[in-house]
């Protein structure tokens, strides 16, 4: 490790003074928490006893909410409907002290709603609610200049794709056009099925699936150590290449991460994480420790092993819940 707990204390201590905008789909995320005692007589499924319920900020709201947790001030840029669900997520952004003033409200969306019913602690079933989302016209224009303006007023920018219609080419332009003008950190967490142009981004975070894909190819399996897989070496600097950004890093679960700068010298930081039980939300949080610890001033290794730090945390308990300062210090310690 080259990242001393020192030095983590002086980035960390600099996330409280960081406004990062973060782009991408919104969601309501529900939880149902029960017991099974029996199989239901109607079909062969087992029947849920609910204890209790709550409603978490999910998608890219998720990614702001990780933000907002480790110190740094987050804020959210989406669509949302004008229906029940969007108020819910509204109030809980603003509760945790999220900014909202990039939401653009869309009279024909429904709000993104995910519920997982979680039974003895292992989730039984994923109802999800959503429309697909034609943002053109008068909604995309406006959208985008709302977007722009508060890219004026943050520190960095969270491009956070979940492939529900937010993320287009246009709003990509308009984002990356306006953090260059103001010369932030742009971070990019794509989706496995969508090309974009995103020349111009700082740091993107794919997973090894998204990596492949994204080039086109299929994913083979991992049979080899990281820095002596040559398929591997081989897509990550195509890959660095096709998106022209700075820093690229390929997040292997619990193989840790594999990084590649601008020296082409590939480097893989294996897992911080102690066990696994819930990778739900690692995404969200690796891409928003890198992107607030490089507007903080991190090097790229520096945020790249704060987020593998972060991410250990996350998956080791259930559901989305996000890292705090407080826990990823004492993880480094």
């Amino acid at each position: 490790m080259t990242l001393s707990p020192a030095r983590a204390k002086e980035i960390i201590g600099e996330f409280d003074a960081r406004r990062i905008l973060v782009i991408g789909d919104l969601m309501l995320d529900r939880y149902i928490y029960g017991t099974v005692r029996r199989i239901s007589p109607e079909a062969p499924v087992p029947v849920v006893n609910v204890i209790h319920e709550k409603s978490m900020p999910g998608g890219a709201s998720n990614v702001a909410w990780n933000v907002q947790s480790l110190g740094g001030q987050g804020e959210v840029a989406g669509v949302i409907g004008k229906d029940r669900d969007a108020q819910t997520l509204t109030a809980l952004l603003q509760q945790g002290g999220v900014g909202v003033d990039a939401l653009w409200t869309h009279d024909d969306v429904r709000t993104t709603v995910k519920t997982r019913i979680i039974a003895d602690r292992q989730q039984v079933v994923r109802v999800d609610w959503e429309d697909a989302l034609e943002l053109t016209g008068e909604h995309l224009d406006g959208f985008c200049r709302r977007m722009a303006d508060r890219i004026a007023h943050v520190d960095g920018v969270i491009i956070e794709d979940y492939g529900k219609g937010v993320i287009r080419q246009e709003v990509v332009n308009e984002a990356l056009s306006a953090a260059r003008a103001r010369d932030i950190p742009v971070g990019y967490d794509p989706k496995d099925d969508h090309t974009l142009d995103v020349r111009g981004a700082t740091v993107a975070t794919p997973n090894r699936k998204e990596a492949f894909m994204a080039l086109g190819k299929r994913e083979p399996l991992q049979e080899r150590p990281p820095l002596e897989d040559p398929e591997l070496v081989e897509v990550s600097k195509q890959l660095r290449d096709k998106w022209g950004v700075e820093l690229l890093v390929i997040t292997l679960g619990p193989h840790g991460m594999f990084l590649l700068d601008e020296r082409d010298k590939p480097v893989h930081v294996p897992t911080r994480a102690r066990e696994v039980f819930d990778v739900s939300g690692a995404g969200d949080t690796v891409i928003a420790v890198c992107t607030l610890a490089l507007a903080s001033g991190a090097s790229h290794r520096e945020a790249v092993e704060l987020a593998n730090y972060a991410a250990g945390d996350v998956v080791a308990r259930l559901g989305t819940a996000p890292c705090t300062a407080e826990a990823l210090l004492d993880r480094i310690e």
